[in-house]
């Protein structure tokens, strides 16, 4: 190690303390949020072609996760999806993509039982929508 990387280090030891960071520890998967599960809801959109539209009913299965990754598929008016997805370090915000599609789906947690899914894709076949989901118990 050069000799003012050495020097250097108690300073930013300090500042990654006085900022709250620490290293990444195993139990940290702990505190990651479980999305696996049926989640229905509300589909509305909003795009140049089809206009302010409410699909009905929207039914997202999410079959798997380990760790922050995930797959599912959802149904919707046109058929059935594929998708797979993260879920970010903030443990709220999710992205899922389909190898199928050109936008993505941004989404919130919302509580327990409870997200929001929102796809946007731009283009020829510009949309924006999102949906209220609930976890079936």
């Amino acid at each position: 190690m050069h000799p003012r990387t050495f020097a250097a280090l108690p300073v930013g030891l300090a500042l990654a303390a006085i900022l709250g960071w620490s290293p990444a520890r195993a139990d940290d998967e702990a505190h990651i949020p479980n999305l696996v599960g049926t989640w229905v809801g509300e589909n509305r959109t909003v795009s140049d072609k089809k206009g302010y539209r409410i699909w009905g009913t929207k039914t997202v299965e999410i079959t798997e996760q380990q760790d922050r990754r995930f797959r599912g598929h959802f149904t919707y008016a046109g058929g059935t999806k594929s998708f797979f997805g993260v879920i970010y370090p903030d443990d709220i915000s999710f992205t899922w993509v389909a190898s199928d599609s050109h936008g993505y789906n941004h989404g919130r947690i919302l509580g327990p039982d409870r997200i929001a899914a929102c796809y946007v894709e731009s283009g020829p076949e510009a949309t924006a929508g999102c949906a209220d989901l609930t976890r079936k118990k």
